[in-house]
């Protein structure tokens, strides 16, 4: 901006409003003459009436004959050259601009000729650009951090007038004649007349200026504003020449980065239209649209999508269409880190693909809150590590971000030795060992030997619970093992037990064998709750009947029928089975149901390998319904109504050990284990009223039943008449449950049908 300034004289006037007599006062410095004169109100408007101009002329120019009030130029002319502009990107790439240009000052008030250079100076501009840092289209989660829910982000759409504060003493001040507004009609007009602070009859600064140009673009509706003054005998005429927003039509969705071939957005069109129908057909508004984005960063946040924002400005075009960038948090990379206990970073023998598979967010997938906390919990379910959570550090694309999952691993292995004494084994000694994690794949591994007085008894078992690139979670296991127990076929709690032949001992069912199963749920994938979950295996048993002593017993004593105590008669019997199950559960919590079902359906088929061949079927099916029977403050969590039924039958060739059994803790209560009745076929219902006591105790009101259907006799030897076991009876009572680490310790006391009591412990639910 170029001064055009010769040797000039000034002479000093000063200008003052009397407000308390509404009057302007008029001084010469020099000569010591001042005039009163009424002040006088100068309306705001677009045209002005040939009398309000005649009358503004006859006025000044009395005042120009009392004084010499013209121009201060006493000798040459002063032309100022100036341009105010504030610019802005968020409409369209013209830049907006206010400019005061070819402005002859016939008309200062007190102002020395370095003040008036710096009034139009051409640095005056309006606040309304957005910084880089404000408008960076790309968010960027802090590193190493948990997510957390962004803020709305804040595009800056809208220029926010700059905070009025009272401008210099010396700062230039110009003697307003006219304010007119240009470019707009109507409401828009008068909107503008009503945001400006500048009024004819009164003096403007370069601040004042600055306000009325930031006021006018914090309305929303305007995407360029131009200030002109024009010189006129009687002082400074502004012109606000405005450039309104068009009008709105449609509102498009652009994210980052950009999607590629088969990718959609998120967001649903439905969501769109819901904010900003209201506003189509109207002039746009930068407020309004404000609103809109909010509502659109609001249901990202509420389904999950933490990390996706609009960002940046929003581009508008001449035909209407606003375009919104959205950033949605798109996954670069999964990353797996490993710390021990001081958070130092360290290797671990776990493999990074144990832990991504049980992910469903994968690289490329955007950053879901809900889908990252199930993600966690599975991982943490393996039950290998002490700690797992999340982090994120910037991706190569400033649009994209890495998952950290930070992972503090756990001692996976245990050992231990004892030693005992049972009626079944007499005195022995055991080691066990347990890995949860060999070779880092998550598979387990155990190992039991049991060295007693008579024999040695094992079990080996190898359990993968995904076979590797397997997309279904299938599972397999294997198990090698020796073992023995009283069956209680033939031993009850406090009924008769059947002796064998040789020493009167209760018999003993030593099994050898070797088995393996595969599993696999049925569900649209890995993450997704099972329908079904389908299991089979095969299984090779050998069976043996011994007494105390270890020696093969195949009969029972004289007393009790002298009957076989095995399938044949020498008291061995060798089974190969097939078995296949399902299982559909619908309940809301494994450990503490309190709603859904859960059905168990089971089959084993003996192959004619051997001299026995039959088929088990069995089903089991669980109800939980919740309900509110009771109603006292001091109860802390839900009522459930409970119930359970089930039964099973087997076809053809029947070991007596391998007989139903009924009757305990398990079955019907208040009869000891296996003191109702063993059969061929059986059928049992429970049904339980589960309530909360305080927030560690809770109680429960039960009825079992159970009955073997008469099937008793069909089993080999007869043992449950040779008992004289009833097979078909109930029990109820009530009962407590105590919340321990290990699960719910259950007490129940029950009263059988023959009037007899018992008190039954156990671990968990009884179903």
């Amino acid at each position: 901006m170029a001064v055009k300034n010769k040797k000039i004289q000034y002479r000093s006037l000063t200008a003052k409003v009397d407000k308390s007599r509404s009057t302007w006062i008029i001084s010469d410095q020099k000569d010591k003459k001042s005039l009163i004169i009424p002040q006088i109100d100068l309306l705001k408007s677009k045209n002005h009436s040939s009398w309000y101009k005649t009358f503004l002329f006859a006025l000044l120019s009395t005042v120009g004959l009392t004084f010499p009030f013209k121009a201060i130029a006493l000798s040459d002319t002063i032309t100022t050259s100036t341009n105010l502009s504030a610019t802005t990107d968020l409409t369209t790439p013209e830049k907006s601009s206010v400019t005061l240009e070819n402005h002859n000052a016939d008309f200062v008030i007190a102002e020395p000729s370095e003040a008036k250079k710096e009034l139009f100076s051409p640095n005056l501009t309006a606040q309304t650009q957005p910084s880089e840092s404000q408008a960076n289209p790309n968010p960027q989660p802090e590193s190493n951090s948990e997510p957390q829910p962004n803020p709305t982000p804040q595009p800056n759409p809208t220029p926010q007038p700059t905070t009025e504060s009272q401008p210099p003493v010396d700062e230039p001040r110009v003697l307003v004649s006219e304010v007119s507004v240009v470019g707009v009609e109507g409401e828009l007009q008068d909107l503008v007349f009503n945001t400006i602070r500048t009024n004819p009859g009164r003096t403007t600064t370069r601040s004042r200026l600055q306000e009325d140009i930031n006021a006018i673009y914090a309305t929303g509706y305007f995407r360029n504003v131009k200030v002109t003054p024009e010189d006129t005998q009687y002082g400074v005429k502004i012109i606000y020449e405005v450039l309104s927003n068009p009008v709105l039509e449609k509102v498009e969705i652009q994210t980052l980065p950009e999607k590629k071939d088969g990718q959609t957005s998120l967001l649903p069109s439905d969501v769109i239209e819901k904010a900003f129908t209201d506003q189509y057909g109207k002039i746009l508004n930068l407020r309004d649209l404000q609103e809109g984005i909010t509502e659109i960063n609001k249901w990202y946040t509420d389904n999950g999508y933490d990390l996706a924002q609009v960002v940046g400005a929003p581009q508008i075009s001449e035909n209407g269409v606003v375009t919104l960038v959205i950033a949605e948090g798109r996954l670069e990379n999964i990353q797996v880190r490993f710390f021990d206990s001081e958070q130092e970073e360290i290797e671990s023998r776990t493999r990074d693909f144990i832990v991504t598979r049980e992910m469903q967010l994968k690289p490329g997938d955007v950053f879901n809150r809900k889908t990252a906390q199930q993600d966690l919990q599975r991982v943490f379910g393996l039950g290998i590590f002490e700690d797992v959570k999340l982090s994120f550090s910037p991706g190569q694309d400033p649009s994209e971000v890495i998952m950290n999952v930070d992972i503090v691993p756990t001692n996976t292995g245990s050992l231990a030795a004892g030693a005992g004494i049972s009626s079944t084994s007499g005195l022995f000694g055991t080691v066990s060992y347990q890995e949860k994690n060999l070779g880092g794949n998550n598979q387990t591994v155990g190992l039991e030997f049991q060295l007693g007085e008579r024999e040695l008894l094992f079990d080996l078992s190898f359990q993968d619970p995904w076979i590797a690139g397997d997309p279904y979670r299938t599972s397999y296991g294997a198990n090698l093992f020796r073992r023995r127990s009283i069956s209680l076929v033939y031993d009850g709690t406090d009924t008769e037990t059947i002796r064998t032949a040789e020493n009167n001992d209760s018999p003993r069912v030593v099994r050898t064998g070797v088995g393996f199963s595969i599993s696999r749920p049925i569900a649209k994938d890995p993450f997704s709750p099972a329908d079904w979950v389908i299991s089979g295996g095969l299984q090779y048993q050998n069976i043996e009947i011994q007494d105390a002593d270890g020696d093969r017993a195949p009969r029972s004593g004289e007393a009790f029928g002298s009957q076989k105590l095995a399938f044949n008669s020498g008291g061995i019997d060798d089974l190969i089975t097939l078995r296949l199950n399902a299982s559909k559960d619908t309940r809301d919590n494994s450990l503490r149901p309190t709603n859904g079902s859960l059905l168990l359906l089971g089959m084993e088929q003996t192959l004619p390998l051997t001299s026995i061949l039959y088929n088990r079927i069995r089903a089991n099916y669980s109800y939980y319904l919740p309900l509110k029977l009771l109603n006292f403050d001091f109860m802390e969590g839900p009522q459930t109504l409970a119930f359970n039924v089930q039964g099973g039958t087997v076809l053809g060739d029947l070991p007596p050990y391998e007989a139903f059994v009924i009757g305990g803790s398990n079955s019907v209560r208040g009869y000891g284990e296996g003191d109702l009745g063993n059969g061929r076929s059986f059928f049992q219902a429970t049904a339980e009223y589960r309530f909360p006591i305080v927030s560690f105790l809770a109680g429960t009101l039960f009825f079992d039943y159970g009955t073997t259907l008469g099937s008793g006799g069909a089993v080999i030897g007869k043992p449950s008449e040779v008992r004289g076991l009833s097979g078909d009876g109930f029990g109820y009572g009530l009962g407590v449950r105590v919340q321990s680490p290990v699960g719910p310790i259950r007490i129940d006391y029950a009263i059988n049908d023959e009037g007899d009591s018992r008190i039954h412990f156990g671990i968990g639910e009884k179903f």
